[in-house]
């Protein structure tokens, strides 16, 4: 396989190695070996990525001359589609997608997404005129207005990291906002390579920067703590979204959380072409690293045991289908990393110790490669209150659970502690009335797309709060201010 070059940081509109010029491994998760080095950044490298988003936010005109500022990310956006080529390499070799899911949500929704934001902003109002209003005998004009939030703290995960980076990093420039994107440490090039092309579409120095670091808590304790940063606008676990909360509390800094999930994928009894359906609810794509793939199959139980056949039989067909780095209709990869791999298949022993059935996959598979390999796995004969049907896995793990009726399937989607995404197969009124009734942001119905780039996209309870992508994902990055200017009667 080939190597990837270098991720460097991106600092006041320069690429360049670490303080200390100290590197670490790039781990491919096909091999199991490094595939490149990344810059691994100095707490003095967090400090002076700060300090510059901070200079270029209160000393240039970037958060307030809005032609030109969206002509410049314009040009960055261009840039980003031009590399298309050389991301879909990185999203292969560092996050170990399958070709076929790089050049999907990977890299293409991504792209998608960035020029969707392009035309979502011609939308957004920066003054709104609210009238005239007479208050205790006076004259008022009213207006309000939206400004920049001030500097953002980025922090991404690596499951889809150029979708990520781009949903925050675009979304908060064309607002106005300046930026420090720390990527997770297990794909710091699809940071990196967004610096590269920033020089290349001429952004000002200062105003988008980025950290790669092999600490996972470093440079995002840095930024949730500094005074400086306005924002912090954080997608990964549950568990350290509530920390972020915590460490910004001091400076009430306003944070936006896209955490887990634990979606449903609710096929009801009307459901047209019923069998295709269930055999579509396999956790296949990207090996199931998704926050919003919907892993919970709600079956009626008047065909669970129909449904439970076709599952064994999608499976079965599916068993020489992953895994294939070359294979350009391959969509399941490995995973991230061996620490990813252990946790997967400790909840695949968790899952057989608490009574669930398995009935396809669940078994390492070192014959593949060094890589970290697993079986696409699917649990049936579940029960909601399963750790395996509560909690996130993160992984090719699909657990199969029956309903009695439509009023049950709602009960058992909304009992659980997130609520980011879904599906709902049925007919058009029992499939609106569930999706309606299920307490989460994005919803699919009968196979329609809730999640595009000009959508907004986020959670409810535990899977966070604030939303990206779309207009609102802009907003998001934004002030508003109240003016009222006294005029003559």
């Amino acid at each position: 396989m080939d190597t990837l070059q270098d991720a460097l940081l991106y600092i006041n509109g320069e690429m360049r190695p670490s303080a200390n010029t100290q590197f670490y491994d790039n781990i491919n998760p096909w091999t199991g070996a490094p595939c490149g080095k990344a810059a691994d950044a100095t707490a003095d490298d967090v400090e002076q990525a700060i300090s510059c988003a901070r200079t270029a936010f209160d000393n240039t005109d970037w958060p307030t001359n809005h032609e030109q500022r969206y002509a410049q990310v314009t040009k960055f956006v261009e840039a980003l589609c031009e590399a298309r080529a050389e991301l879909v390499k990185i999203a292969r070799l560092e996050a170990g997608s399958a070709i076929g899911a790089a050049a999907m949500a990977q890299v293409d929704g991504a792209l998608n997404g960035a020029k969707d934001y392009l035309e979502c902003y011609k939308q957004l109002e920066w003054k709104q005129d609210r009238g005239i209003k007479v208050t205790m005998g006076a004259n008022t004009q009213r207006y309000v207005v939206r400004e920049a939030a001030g500097v953002v703290g980025a922090i991404t995960p690596w499951n889809v990291p150029l979708y990520v980076n781009i949903g925050k990093v675009i979304a908060a420039l064309l607002a106005g906002c300046t930026v420090v994107l720390k990527p997770a440490p297990d794909t710091p090039l699809m940071g990196s390579i967004m610096g590269e092309l920033a020089i290349k579409a001429g952004l000002p120095a200062g105003v988008f920067n980025v950290v790669t670091s092999s600490h996972p808590a470093m440079a995002g304790e840095m930024l949730t703590t500094d005074p400086r940063v306005d924002l912090i606008s954080f997608t990964g676990s549950t568990a350290v979204g509530k920390l972020i909360m915590k460490n910004g509390a001091d400076t009430l800094k306003r944070v936006f959380l896209e955490l887990g999930g634990k979606s449903a994928y609710v096929v009801l009894e009307d459901a047209e072409d019923f069998d295709m359906k269930i055999m579509s609810a396999m956790v296949v794509f990207h090996a199931g690293q998704g926050c919003a793939y919907p892993t919970r199959l709600l079956v009626p139980k008047s065909r669970y045991d129909h449904a439970c056949t076709l599952l064994e039989m999608a499976y079965g067909g599916f068993a020489e289908m992953w895994g294939k780095f070359d294979d350009e209709s391959c969509i399941m990869g490995p995973l991230i990393s061996k620490k990813q791999l252990g946790r997967v298949h400790d909840y695949v022993e968790i899952g057989k110790a608490e009574g669930a059935r398995l009935l396809a996959g669940g078994n390492l598979r070192p014959d593949m490669g060094d890589g970290f390999f697993i079986e696409p796995t699917c649990f049936v004969d579940c029960t909601n209150d399963m750790r395996i049907a509560r909690e996130e896995i993160f992984g090719p793990v699909l657990v199969v659970i029956p309903f009695e009726d439509e009023e049950d399937a709602i009960r058992i989607a909304n009992d659980n502690d997130y609520g980011l995404g879904g599906a709902v197969y049925g007919g058009p009124e029992s499939a609106m009335r569930v999706a309606n009734a299920i307490r989460a942001g994005a919803l699919s119905v009968n196979g329609g797309m809730g999640i595009t780039g000009d959508l907004p996209f986020g959670g409810y309870k535990q899977s966070g709060m604030g939303r990206e992508w779309g207009l609102e994902g802009i907003e998001e990055f934004t002030e508003i201010k109240a003016i009222g200017v006294g005029v003559p009667a």
